[in-house]
């Protein structure tokens, strides 16, 4: 008997050991984004339903060894390569850095380059160091502002400013690297810029979503106009059966021979003036309702016309639009995204390409010339006459091979501007529908299609 209670009590101890432990590392563990009662948190059941940590971002061991020093690429955790990699380097660098290492060909896709690069990040290296040394030389004047932050909040202010304004290759590089940024600054930029990829597509997709609402609103429409032309069909042949039956009685009584003794009296010739009048009155009163209805049958034809040219508006933009998307989604593809057995987008580079783009969003400009660059084209700017002189469009227009300018965002003095000094200089120039990033993409992807035939990027203005 004494030999069972010292089991069981020995069996208690462990198990209340294990459950110890787990609680201990359970606690060590700082719940993220769980807004639990501070009760309910310090029980060990609700602590073992916590979500886990998220990866390090960061090696503690080399950030504590060189304190007050910028991280280099290879003490972060490879979790974060890919988004520096390819938010920071354009593919033409990246090619270039891993030519000199004997890493790429003239056949190397953009997607072989940015994974060989991401796997060469994590090791302690020259190939490395090489790519350390390209983005410091990249983003020197960011990192030197960054540099004059002391604390992890001017940091994060200086980040936040960055990301207004749309400056975030240099930005990200220099917050990542500068000594006062922690875990959690690192956590809050990668999900920014992983958040970038997204944009474009949710735009898009909620103007493709606003077309199908139209387009069922118009089939609506479209039978409600219907059943009122039917109704109205109905009415006018029904009055016009009317008419025919008043017109054969008023007939019929004239032709009828008067009534005995009406001669004399004269009763026989009013009653038929009276029925005359009556029936004078009604067909003035079908007249009306016919006419009446004529106008109502016209406007509504003019609106079933408007309402059908609408509709094919509506099917020509969201040809458009879904075009759009297919080209973004091919140019903005994340590769790591992609599925082994998926084959990578194939997109013909511009290198030497030099895009001119007029007018648009001053915040968008750092993602125009980030798309430009992943095709290794040189994107040049000029505000349509805002800040810069107008004067200036014409030095810019002779180095550029393309024009572009959004009919949306543009003054019609820059627009008309940009459009003969392209006919003066014989160079193509294109209208954008709009000034989004989308469509600024899309475009990359058809003169990227025009590149590969054999008559170049050329475009009929």
């Amino acid at each position: 008997m004494g030999l069972a209670n010292g089991a069981r009590a020995g069996i208690i101890a462990v198990f209340m050991g294990i459950q110890r432990e787990k609680e201990l590392r359970v606690t060590q563990i700082s719940p993220i984004r769980v807004s639990l009662p501070e009760t309910i948190q310090r029980a060990p059941l609700a602590q073992a339903f916590l979500p886990p940590p998220p990866p390090i971002l960061r090696k503690p061991e080399i950030a504590a060894a060189e304190p007050g020093k910028r991280s280099r690429i290879w003490e972060f955790d490879t979790s974060l390569h890919c988004s520096i990699i390819g938010t920071c380097l354009s593919t033409g660098e990246l090619r270039q850095i891993l030519k000199k290492i004997g890493l790429a060909t003239p056949e190397s896709t953009d997607h072989a380059l940015h994974a060989t690069a991401v796997s060469l990040a994590s090791r302690h290296d020259q190939a490395a160091k090489l790519l350390n040394k390209a983005l410091d030389r990249r983003h020197h004047a960011v990192i030197n502002q960054f540099a004059k932050a002391k604390s992890e909040e001017e940091v994060r202010g200086l980040w936040r400013e960055a990301v207004g304004s749309g400056e975030i290759p240099g930005a990200y590089w220099a917050a990542l690297t500068h000594p006062a940024t922690t875990r959690t600054l690192i956590r809050e930029a990668f999900g920014e810029v992983h958040m970038l990829s997204h944009l474009v597509g949710a735009a898009n997709r909620a103007d493709i979503r606003r077309l199908r609402e139209l387009e069922r609103s118009q089939i609506a429409l479209e039978e409600r106009l219907e059943r009122q032309q039917a109704a109205f069909h109905a009415a006018v042949t029904e009055r016009d059966r009317s008419i025919w039956e008043l017109r054969q009685a008023l007939a019929k009584q004239v032709r009828s021979p008067a009534p005995h003794g009406c001669e004399e009296s004269g009763e026989g010739l009013l009653a038929l003036r009276g029925l005359i009048g009556d029936l004078e009155k009604r067909l003035e009163t079908e007249t009306r309702r016919r006419l009446s209805a004529e106008e109502r049958l016209a406007r509504m034809r003019a609106a079933c016309d408007r309402e059908r040219q609408s509709r094919i508006d509506a099917e020509s933009q969201s040809r458009g639009l879904r075009a759009e998307l297919e080209s973004i989604e091919s140019l903005l593809r994340v590769p790591a995204e992609i599925a082994p057995e998926e084959p990578a987008p194939q997109l013909h580079r511009l290198d030497g390409i030099a895009l001119l783009y007029v007018g648009g969003r001053s915040n968008q400009i750092a993602h125009l010339r980030a798309l430009s660059e992943r095709l290794g084209a040189n994107l040049l700017h000029h505000d349509g006459g805002k800040e810069q002189h107008p004067d200036l469009l014409g030095g810019l227009v002779s180095r550029a091979d393309l024009i572009l300018f959004p009919v949306d965002c543009v003054s019609h003095d820059a627009a008309a501007s940009v459009k003969r000094l392209c006919r003066q200089a014989g160079k193509p120039f294109i209208p954008l529908r709009s000034a989004s990033v989308a469509t600024f993409a899309a475009t990359l992807a058809q003169a990227s299609a025009r590149a590969s035939q054999p008559r170049g990027i050329a475009v009929q203005a």
